[in-house]
C-alpha cells in the first residue's frame, strides 16, 4: 500500500516536472509553466474517465452481440 502511494506520488512529480519543463522550454514563462503543469494533468484526469467510460460501454456492447 505504501509503495503504491510512493509510486504514485513519484510519477505526479515526474508529470508536473516534464509538463513544466516542455512549457517553460516553449515559452520561458515560469508562470505559463507553472499553470499548464498544473493543470494539464487536471485535464487529462477528467478526460481519462470519460475515456474509461466510453471503452466500458464498448465492452458491454460487444458482448452483448456477441
Amino acid at each position: 500500500m505504501a509503495r503504491d502511494l510512493i509510486k504514485t506520488g513519484t510519477f505526479a512529480a515526474l508529470h508536473f516536472a516534464v509538463g513544466f519543463t516542455v512549457t517553460y522550454l516553449l515559452t520561458g514563462s515560469v508562470m505559463i509553466a507553472t499553470g499548464v503543469a498544473l493543470i494539464e494533468p487536471a485535464v487529462n484526469t477528467v478526460v481519462f474517465f470519460f475515456h474509461e467510460r466510453i471503452w466500458q460501454r464498448l465492452g458491454a456492447s460487444k458482448a452483448a452481440t456477441a
